[in-house]
Parts: structure tokens; sequence; C-alpha cells
């Protein structure tokens, strides 16, 4: 198997993050910040392994590589932004989200374009 490692590691880390944010917002977290520490670690859990997967897509080209970064990095940049937006009681954070976000969206994106782009004998 052929894989993006420097991807694989990042999203592996933004994963075992994920988990240790949920772990806390379900036994550490006041009632007012677990909703915003559950929410984060949820879409950061699934872009880490949306990348993870496309760590080791077999497409020619760099778009699935591309869709993995973004979806990884907006998934880490979405949750810290809920992270630090409860823990801190940092408003302005608020406007970072979304950044995050559009990250993730556009990481689905550029991946159904990959999956679009790709030659496929099962097509």
């Amino acid at each position: 198997m052929i894989w993006n490692r420097n991807l694989a590691v990042f999203a592996a880390f933004n994963g075992a993050m994920a988990v240790a944010l949920g772990a806390f917002a379900a036994h550490g977290a006041g009632p007012q910040i677990k909703t915003l520490l559950t929410t984060g670690a949820s879409y950061q859990l699934t872009h880490a392994l949306l990348a993870l997967i496309c760590s080791v897509v077999p497409v020619r080209g760099s778009l699935a590589i591309v869709a993995g970064w973004l979806a990884s990095v907006g998934g880490l940049i979405f949750c810290l932004a809920l992270a630090f937006l409860g823990l801190l009681s940092l408003p302005a954070l608020g406007a970072v989200a979304p950044i995050g976000g559009v990250l993730m969206i556009a990481g689905w994106v550029v991946l159904a374009f990959a999956a679009f782009r790709s030659s496929s004998v099962n097509a």
C-alpha cells in the first residue's frame, strides 16, 4: 500500500485529539461548554478519518491528497475555534469556526471532483 505519510500522521494526531476532546466534553466539561466541545470533536474526528482515507486512495494525481489536507486542517480549525470559544470565552473565535467549515466543505468537493475525474474500470 502506498500512502501519503505526512497526511496520515496529521490525520492520526487529529483523530487522537478529537477523542481526547470528546472524552473531556463527556466527563469534565460544564454543561454550557459540553455542546461546543462535542460538536467540535465530532467534526474533527469525521474529517480526520476522511483525511486518513484520502492518504491511501489510489487516485492518479494529488486531488485526493489535497482533499484530505483541506478536510483535516478544516476539522482542526473548526474544533479548536469551538474549544477556545467555550473554554476560554473568546467570542472572537466564533468568527474563525466558519473558516474551518469552509475548508471541510472544500475537502468534500475536491474529493468528489477527484472521484469524478478518476478513470475506473468499474464505471
